[in-house]
């Protein structure tokens, strides 16, 4: 029982103490879920992310889920989703009753544009991470390089491209050159 417990109050701290989103989470979670508790390994996070990503609903709650689920099966998942949730809930709620008009203080907007650069630290810090852990074949190399390029047309001529899309082809890319690989070994077999 202490780990559902302790995986519910580890999830709450995130959801409690992380703003922007799952993506300003990845950092936060793979910190702790990874090198801290060693709940799973990095390449177990770096696995969990490209397919939170591609799965419906947020990335953190979907990461929050898996690594819920390996520590404490069902129940584990539940606690972990629930903790993660909860904080942003509860506070969103408190804010829609209390401050009609909360984003007009000027202290909180001024705050707001802090969070913002902070946000953007945390994601920058996330992909930097994943990178350095990557395999560094000349195959994941050169996506990552071209789909990098990609994303920087798309935002420089404000295309927009469904991220789905580039995954997609990404997938498409390497599992292309899988199979060639693999019809390249049966001929020197033969």
């Amino acid at each position: 029982m202490p780990i559902l417990i302790e995986l519910f109050l580890t999830f709450v701290r995130i959801g409690l103490f992380t703003f922007g989103g799952g993506y300003a989470m990845l950092s936060i979670i793979e910190n702790i879920c990874v090198e801290k508790k060693n709940w799973i390994t990095h390449d177990e996070m770096m696995n969990v992310t490209v397919i939170a990503e591609s799965t419906p609903g947020p990335i953190a709650i979907n990461c929050a889920t898996f690594v819920g689920y390996k520590k404490g099966k069902i129940p584990g998942a539940v606690l972990a989703t629930l903790g993660v949730v909860l904080p942003s809930f509860f506070i969103i709620f408190a804010i829609s009753m209390f401050l009609e008009d909360f984003l007009e203080i000027t202290w909180i907007a001024h705050a707001f544009q802090g969070i913002k650069i902070a946000v953007g630290i945390l994601i920058l810090d996330a992909a930097l991470k994943m990178i350095k852990k990557m395999q560094k074949k000349p195959l994941q190399v050169g996506i990552l390089i071209v789909t990098f390029a990609v994303l920087m047309l798309v935002n420089v001529l404000k295309i927009h491209v469904s991220s789905i899309l580039i995954m997609l082809a990404a997938a498409l890319v390497s599992l292309t050159f899988f199979q060639i690989g693999k019809f390249r070994r049966k001929e020197e077999q033969v």
